[in-house]
């Protein structure tokens, strides 16, 4: 008896899709969602008992593994205090403090609840800082389910193949520029045309929703230059990178490649809950401060700064800044790329992978892409194939290819090594 059919026959009676969020349905992939019944480290077991190394991770924030015991313990101190209070605590100062010294692009945060919430927000304060209505993204780059964001994004969305969703009317999207991923002609033209009236470009410095696919060196240069020339913020959306590829997140790397770069906006999610609704966004003062309740951009939230995911991020950033944490994260996650690589060429099938910290992408095709459209290119069938024969095998990837994997700190050895053997056998029967 197949308890995860079970389940899913009776989730889409009452939730559309039998799911609460799009990509978890496997219509990309086909087959039967896993319902998650528990998660204990690198691992979780379905509804039939069935263990699976998991390589989402909640999509990114179990950067220490699942059921941690520091953290776990924390958010149980913290519950028996009070799960919501609508009122400020000291941690919610605790962690943003925490945020800042390790993230010195910004010097004040606002917590809020979801990504979407930190990207939508952003926005808003964007345009009311500058006085200006237009917005960069760039294909294939999600920014959260706002309607102004979503044009030609990438996650659920390239999944299914829709460069924009429905109910979103063509007016309330008429003001965002959709530029290529690393097309530095497309990005100067915008700002020779609009460079007056852009608020802000927002930008995944590594997008994780077409894939894993880094911005280059050059173009983040350009759009550190254009924005600085015209006017216009700078927003780096890390809600995946934010703690996730470095200490100092994907910002940290760049500064070590672009003398002096910085952005002047940051949205975090993910990794700075540690696995609880909570995600932020912030910037310099100077920006900050248009924020209500001391200046004219209104943004609020029942649940923001909640004080049980406030103790659980807190908790894990504390474990994360310990000497050696992302060295070993690194090599953990290299290893696997590596591993699938090797075993995908001795089978003859095309394969190329990345990764930077803990987190790691790979395509069934000879380069890593540059962009949307050629990430567009990569062999879905193939990857389906793929992705059922690892699953079989109890190695959970993300069910579309169009989504950037994640290693945790309790990924072991072994468990790497069971990925790859498992990867051998399934490369040879594509």
């Amino acid at each position: 008896m197949d308890h995860n059919q079970q389940l899913f026959e009776r989730a889409q009676k009452v939730i559309p899709g039998g799911v609460n969020s799009p990509v978890r349905a496997f219509r990309a992939v086909g087959g039967t969602p896993r319902f998650v019944q528990r998660a204990q480290g690198a691992y979780f077991w379905d509804a039939n008992g069935k263990r699976h190394i998991d390589y989402i991770g909640s999509w990114g924030p179990m950067i220490l593994g699942h059921g941690y015991p520091a953290v776990l313990e924390a958010v149980q101190k913290a519950a028996l205090d009070g799960f919501s209070f609508g009122a400020p605590t000291e941690r919610e100062v605790e962690l943003a403090e925490a945020i800042l010294e390790l993230v010195p692009s910004m010097d004040m945060v606002r917590l809020v609840s979801s990504g979407t919430e930190a990207g939508m927000s952003t926005i808003r304060l964007a345009r009311g800082a500058t006085g200006r209505k237009k917005i960069i993204k760039f294909e294939g780059c999600y920014h959260g389910h706002a309607d102004a964001l979503l044009v030609k994004a990438g996650s659920g969305l390239a999944t299914f193949g829709n460069p924009t969703s429905a109910g979103v009317p063509p007016e309330v999207v008429q003001h965002t520029l959709v530029l290529e991923f690393n097309n530095i002609e497309q990005l100067e033209a915008a700002f020779a045309e609009h460079g007056a009236d852009i608020a802000c470009l927002m930008i995944e410095p590594i997008a994780g929703n077409m894939n894993f696919v880094r911005a280059s060196v050059p173009f983040m240069k350009r759009c550190r230059e254009l924005c600085s020339q015209h006017g216009a913020l700078l927003a780096f959306d890390e809600v995946m990178t934010g703690f996730r590829v470095a200490l100092g997140s994907a910002q940290s790397v760049y500064a070590q490649l672009i003398p002096g770069f910085e952005p002047d906006m940051t949205v975090m999610g993910k990794v700075i809950g540690g696995g609880m609704p909570l995600a932020a966004f912030g910037a310099k003062r100077a920006v900050m401060e248009h924020l209500a309740p001391l200046g004219g951009v209104y943004q609020a939230g029942t649940l923001s700064g909640n004080p049980v995911a406030t103790a659980c991020g807190l908790a894990t950033l504390k474990e994360i800044r310990k000497p050696g944490f992302f060295e070993a994260l690194s090599a953990r996650t290299q290893s696997l790329v590596t591993g699938l690589t090797m075993t995908a060429h001795d089978a003859g099938v095309p394969f190329c992978g990345d990764s930077q910290g803990g987190m790691f992408g790979f395509f069934l095709m000879p380069e890593l892409p540059q962009n949307y459209a050629t990430v567009m290119k990569t062999d879905g069938p193939r990857f389906n194939a793929f992705f059922h024969g690892m699953l079989d095998r109890g190695v959970y990837f993300a069910p579309a290819l169009y989504e950037a994997g994640f290693v945790s700190a309790a990924h072991s050895e072994a468990d790497v090594a069971e990925t790859v053997a498992a990867a051998r056998e399934v490369f040879a029967s594509l």
